[in-house]
């Protein structure tokens, strides 16, 4: 069984109705980035990270790359890591759980061209914990990220020392 399939499982037994994707995505000063949801739209006018559902039968790896390239236009070119999953209550009521991965893009502001969200940004980490226009588990996901690099840092620092 793949890593994929067990998230798929777990989310089916816990009665999970729908699953999502998120992606956090850094460009070359290692920014992330968010996109601000249209104001009309369900929590119209909070910054999230790229993603949407997982259509049927579609394997949570194709939804992530489909998602991606449909609210980015960019292409990823690998998932460098599984970082966290947290749940949410959709506009129509339906229980989500959302799996966010660290990908890698082909970012580059010229070719990000967004459909179905008003505007992007690009945050440093240092810039996580002061943005209130994200859901608390959008932060806490993003903390995580941060914590991750933050370790990885330290030990290649550690090692080439």
């Amino acid at each position: 069984m793949s890593f994929y399939d067990n998230l798929k499982d777990n989310a089916k037994e816990d009665q999970i109705e729908r699953l999502v994707v998120g992606a956090i995505i850094t460009n070359k000063n290692a920014e992330i980035l968010l996109i601000k949801r249209k104001a009309d739209d369900f929590l119209g006018g909070i910054f999230e990270i790229p993603g949407g559902k997982v259509e049927n039968k579609e394997s949570i790896l194709n939804a992530l790359i489909r998602e991606v390239k449909e609210e980015t236009n960019l292409d990823v070119k690998n998932i460098n890591s599984y970082i966290d999953k947290f749940e949410y209550l959709s506009g129509s009521g339906k229980k989500c759980r959302q799996f966010n991965f660290y990908v890698e893009t082909n970012a580059d502001e010229k070719k990000i061209k967004l459909t179905e969200h008003d505007t992007y940004k690009w945050i440093n980490l240092d810039e996580i914990e002061a943005q209130n226009n994200i859901s608390k588990e959008l932060k806490d996901t993003l903390l995580i990220y941060k914590f991750n690099q933050e370790q990885k840092r330290k030990l290649h620092n550690i090692i080439n020392n």
